[in-house]
């Protein structure tokens, strides 16, 4: 088992064995901001902080009958002592959740999370409802304000989904331009379908371009920089010459949306494509503006 889904399972088991699904969010997220090596990372979501990933992990562990769903709650499904199996460090850590917050309902708690973390309620539904004026404001303060136009890339290797949502959302980026030839993806949360429903929870557009990709096939044994710019001297003369119409629709979505970000895979801009596509959109004499890599 994964150690990620003990520590969800340890949590489950020192709350009596159920919480509601806002709770255990906020739980867990107060929980990250202990640990040094974080099980779970968080975006800004409609009801606060929330991962992804804890998500998927608690549907996974509803299949193999770990947890049960009742209501709007988490029920831990089994006797097991998951919390024995932890590090000292997440133990102690958990504990210490309990001690401070077991008496929390799921208000409370999301009051809490709100006041002490406002980066976390700027997409927040409820906000309005919960804080006050002040403390609204903090949270407006933590929305990124910028407003040049800028053409970003921006790579998903070696990240979570929720820190990679968290770099365009501080980026301020409008729109999120997948230009996988075929946009699948083995690391949860990047294949269609899952990066197209997280970006807009967080209020991001999501358009899949896959004619300005690359095959997967060609992509195969590159294992030098020579390698990689061989396959993007094909790239460049067999695709980006060809395909200046889609092109000039990425341009058209910046014109209109201001911050549009290309994405891939590599986080290494010099190992993809995406470097080359922004670089000859940025001569076309339609572009006016920044690029910028993140």
């Amino acid at each position: 088992m994964y150690y990620r889904r003990k520590i969800l399972l340890s949590l489950l088991q020192v709350f009596g064995g159920i919480l509601n699904r806002i709770s255990l969010q906020k739980l867990l997220f107060l929980l990250s901001c202990e640990q040094t090596e974080k099980s779970f990372h968080f975006v800004p979501y409609k009801y606060g902080c929330f991962s992804f990933q804890a998500n998927a992990d608690l549907g996974t562990m509803v299949k193999y009958k770990l947890i049960a769903e009742s209501d709007n709650n988490w029920v831990k499904a089994d006797n097991a002592d998951y919390l024995s199996a932890l590090k000292d460090p997440d133990k102690i850590a958990i504990q210490q959740i309990k001690k401070q917050f077991g008496e929390y309902n799921q208000n409370k708690l999301v009051k809490f999370t709100y006041r002490n973390y406002p980066y976390y309620a700027i997409n927040s539904t409820i906000a309005a409802n919960i804080l006050d004026f002040d403390e609204l404001a903090k949270v407006a303060n933590q929305k990124p304000t910028v407003t040049e136009t800028v053409l970003f890339t921006i790579g998903y290797e070696g990240v979570s989904l929720e820190e990679y949502l968290n770099k365009l959302i501080i980026n301020d980026i409008q729109v999120l331009c997948d230009v996988r030839k075929n946009a699948l993806s083995m690391k949860y949360g990047f294949s269609k379908s899952q990066l197209q429903n997280a970006c807009r929870g967080v209020g991001i557009e999501y358009v899949h371009i896959p004619e300005v990709g690359i095959e997967s096939d060609k992509r195969q044994s590159l294992n030098t920089q020579a390698e990689y710019d061989g396959l993007f001297d094909f790239y460049k003369t067999n695709v980006l010459r060809n395909e200046t119409e889609k092109q000039k629709e990425i341009i058209s979505l910046i014109e209109s949306k201001k911050r549009v970000a290309l994405t891939c895979f590599e986080a290494n801009i010099r190992h993809c494509h995406r470097k080359h596509l922004a670089e000859s959109i940025s001569l076309m004499s339609e572009f006016k503006y920044e690029l910028k890599h993140i």
